[in-house]
């Protein structure tokens, strides 16, 4: 798939280059439709490693911003690695409602890091959400914890090292907290975001729901009349 700035032809792109992506204005997930793209007389006489783009939402009709990688600058053109990388990107969504308010403060926050790009700030919000949990629900909540994470690397086959890495991030009580890249940070986003919902949300709505069942069947018991044995009139005999 080969995407271009041509001198008589202008930016060109195969339909999948701009392929659908998920829009961090309205949440959908739309195509993108180019609206602007450098000239190709400036880029080849500055000759940058990147160049941008703008793009439009097909939902919303919002700006959204892209950059294109470089890979070789000639005479009638220049060729452009087809992935390109957001400027702005959609953010991290959970469901908040059922987090207490001081763990709702601090993963949204830890979120907006992730979102920009941020792993390691990101890994700290993310060992502050863990010990606001643990102050709230006991030290108990630590082992629990524990076992998440150990059941989560083996149900997604983690290797040791990024497991440990994850267990020194949110149970670790040294001040130093381990660096982390993209991918180290992939990993413990999606690990938080199961905990904190096996912890919080799982934990509210299955109590809710069965309150809720206990309710209609205990309802539905007081309006059925008893059946005493000794009213019960025998038929069939003298």
């Amino acid at each position: 798939m080969s995407v271009y700035i041509d001198r008589e032809e202008g930016f060109k792109a195969p339909d999948g280059a701009a392929a659908a992506r998920e829009c961090p204005h309205c949440g959908a997930y739309a195509q993108l439709a180019l609206v602007a793209a450098p000239r190709v007389e400036r880029v080849a006489e500055q000759r940058p490693t990147h160049i941008g783009s703008a793009f439009q939402c097909a939902a919303c009709h919002e700006p959204r911003f892209v950059k294109f990688t470089v890979r070789r600058y000639g005479e009638q053109r220049i060729d452009l690695a087809p992935n390109f990388v957001e400027v702005e990107r959609p953010k991290e969504r959970f469901d908040f409602q059922y987090l207490s308010e001081d763990a709702a403060r601090l993963f949204r926050e830890a979120l907006q890091c992730y979102s920009a790009d941020c792993h390691n700030a990101f890994a700290s919000m993310c060992r502050r959400t863990a010990q606001s949990t643990f102050v709230e629900l006991g030290e108990g909540s630590r082992l629990k914890w524990f076992e998440l994470i150990k059941e989560i690397a083996a149900l997604c086959e983690l290797d040791d090292e990024t497991t440990q890495t994850v267990e020194d991030i949110l149970l670790g009580r040294d001040e130093r907290l381990p660096q982390i890249g993209a991918g180290q940070a992939a990993v413990l986003l999606e690990t938080m975001k199961d905990i904190l919902y096996q912890t919080f949300v799982r934990t509210a709505k299955l109590t809710a729901a069965m309150r809720m069942r206990r309710y209609f069947a205990d309802e539905h018991d007081a309006k059925i009349t008893p059946l005493d044995p000794r009213n019960q009139r025998l038929t069939g005999s003298d």
